[in-house]
């Protein structure tokens, strides 16, 4: 076997590869650019699991990053437990293979394989033998501290007392930035040089924000790929001095938008959607709704609670300005989506258009977590999450003031996320895209791919590949 780092570089495509990503760039010349087809939805949770069992949504059954649970009538985002993949990891796959391997020539030490996930999503009780993921801490009043989960224990002790705490606000909210992406390289290189796993799997989020807030065309974006490019050459440095190979990939690529689908605002003034009063604040009450839809980025399914109800919901989403298409049974079926944790129908937005999770009619009405960064609470995905309001005249007043509340012991809303769609400026989801904006693995092992694209399916044989164990 020979060791190998797979480096997930969200949102890397073509179109970001030049002067101004030196490290890329050359270890892109050196190799080989192999343009991805990400599954269906092109979301962080379904592509990473399609990497890494091989398998379509229909096959693990992550169908988003999200989904409603029809017995809990309750939507379930971001959940963490590795459980929830089915189908055989890749360094499930691997191990198995270098076990079968050391049958054959018993006593070389070298098929003894382990493996190191850095931050890839589905990180809890898994099969790795390291792992690493945030997992803060919720106090009872209030308070959300910045944490990591880890296996075994006491690594999460360790890479905190080298590293400081894990900056968990950089690494999603307002003050996002490469300080988390920093934070992961430096835990991969500590672990590596620890415990030498075979597989080390690195994930390195930061472009994603800085892609979702301007726009992939905006002037500041050069200068993001460049912060995200010296931790790749970083690694690509250490990684190399170690005599391990180095994969690269992305998931999607992200495209312009201009403003949001308020689907469930359709659904609602349809007749469809239900809400619940709470103190004058609007909560979706989706047990009771014949319709809604859980929105995620460019995609949206929509669940409907009666069968008969599914072609009347349909038709109105067809005529929504900008849905681009409604899957129905064979559509899901025709997508590799058909999966019982999947809406009934699955929308896809136009290009320049994604789907926001709004349902509320009136701003004052709004839910209190609403304005606050909330991954759990909110039926949908929100990139407004990387914003503060515009509106706010004195930002960094009010979330100071907000600090001093909280360590007072003051219960209190951080709320300073703005409503306002038309603020986001890029997403993704859709597969469909022109070649420079395709999400991208790059090698300089043989992968086994004859052609210049493949699936993101593709990629599993591949790290096997690099592996030595196919």
């Amino acid at each position: 076997m020979t060791p190998t780092a797979v480096l997930l570089v969200v949102g890397l495509n073509r179109s970001l590869i030049g002067p101004w990503s030196p490290r890329l760039k050359a270890f892109a010349e050196k190799g080989r650019i192999t343009r991805l087809r990400p599954v269906l939805p092109a979301v962080t949770c379904s592509v990473q699991s399609s990497m890494l069992t091989g398998l379509p949504p229909h096959g693990h059954g992550i169908v988003g990053n999200g989904w409603y649970d029809r017995d809990l009538a309750e939507v379930q985002f971001w959940k963490q437990s590795n459980r929830l993949v089915q189908g055989e990891k890749v360094w499930e796959t691997a191990r198995r293979l270098a076990a079968a391997r050391g049958s054959e020539s018993a006593g070389r030490a070298d098929n003894r394989f382990t493996c190191a996930n850095l931050f890839w999503w589905y990180n809890m009780y898994s099969s790795a033998d390291w792992s690493v993921t945030p997992r803060p801490m919720y106090k009872a009043d209030g308070r959300k501290i910045p944490d990591v989960y880890s296996e075994p224990v006491e690594l999460r002790r360790d890479l905190q007392k080298k590293l400081g705490q894990f900056p968990l606000f950089k690494f999603w909210g307002p003050g996002a930035s490469i300080e988390s992406s920093r934070w992961i390289a430096d835990a991969a290189r500590i672990v590596h040089e620890q415990h030498h796993p075979t597989l080390t799997l690195v994930y390195l989020p930061h472009l994603d924000y800085a892609l979702q807030k301007l726009g992939p065309g905006h002037a500041e974006i050069h200068a993001e790929v460049a912060k995200v490019d010296t931790l790749v050459g970083q690694l690509l440095d250490y990684f190399g001095g170690q005599g391990v190979r180095v994969m690269i990939v992305s998931e999607y690529g992200i495209e312009s938008v201009d403003d949001a689908v308020p689907i469930n605002r359709v659904l609602r003034s349809a007749g469809f959607l239900r809400v619940r009063d709470e103190q004058g604040l609007e909560l979706l009450d989706a047990g009771a709704s014949q319709a809604f839809a859980v929105a995620d980025h460019q995609v949206a399914h929509v669940y409907v609670r009666e069968a008969e109800q599914v072609p009347r919901v349909a038709d109105l989403c067809r005529g929504v300005p900008g849905v681009a298409s409604v899957l129905d049974g064979q559509g899901k079926v025709d997508a590799g989506i058909d999966h019982s944790r999947a809406g009934d129908l699955l929308l896809i937005a136009e290009a320049r258009r994604w789907f926001s999770y709004h349902y509320w009619l009136d701003d004052a009405k709004a839910p209190d977590f609403a304005r606050t960064v909330d991954i759990h609470r909110k039926p949908g995905y929100d990139p407004l999450e990387l914003f503060i309001d515009p509106a706010i005249r004195w930002p960094k007043l009010k979330v100071a003031w907000r600090l001093m509340q909280k360590s007072l012991g003051v219960r209190m809303l951080m709320d300073v996320v703005p409503l306002d769609a038309k603020l986001v400026r890029g997403s993704h989801g859709r597969i469909e895209q022109d070649a420079e904006h395709q999400p991208v693995m790059i090698t300089q092992h043989e992968t086994g791919i004859s052609g210049e694209e493949a699936s993101c399916c593709a990629v599993r044989d591949a790290v096997l590949r690099h592996l030595d164990l196919a």
